[in-house]
């Protein structure tokens, strides 16, 4: 699979991702984002994954680890104030965020 295959198969994958997070979300919120405004958010949350080391974390006695929602939020609410994106509230943004981590979790599921 060459780079361009990757690369369209993220934009699938991102494209689930947003689907599965606009059926998470309330129903005042469903129209509130744009899809732009999701592809930015996933991009954030990507980012806080690897620059916050929790993908090198080592998981607990069950196999878990611990992931801090509202850690997410901070970073995307700065992170969007800083370029001049918006200003967001961070009880909408943590929406989005469950939105993910569900579908993440539904596909570990599989």
């Amino acid at each position: 699979m060459g780079l361009e295959d990757d690369f369209l198969q993220n934009d699938v994958d991102d494209e689930k991702t947003i689907e599965y997070i606009k059926n998470y979300l309330p129903q005042e919120l469903k129209e509130k984002f744009s899809n732009d405004e999701f592809y930015y958010f996933l991009d954030l949350i990507d980012e806080y994954y690897t620059e916050s080391g929790i993908l090198d974390a080592q998981p607990d006695a069950e196999g878990y680890i611990e992931i801090d929602l509202g850690k997410i939020v901070d970073y995307i609410v700065k992170e969007a104030h800083k370029d001049e994106m918006g200003e967001y509230d961070p009880e909408e943004i943590l929406f989005v965020v469950q939105g993910e981590m569900e579908f993440t979790e539904s596909l570990d599921e599989e």
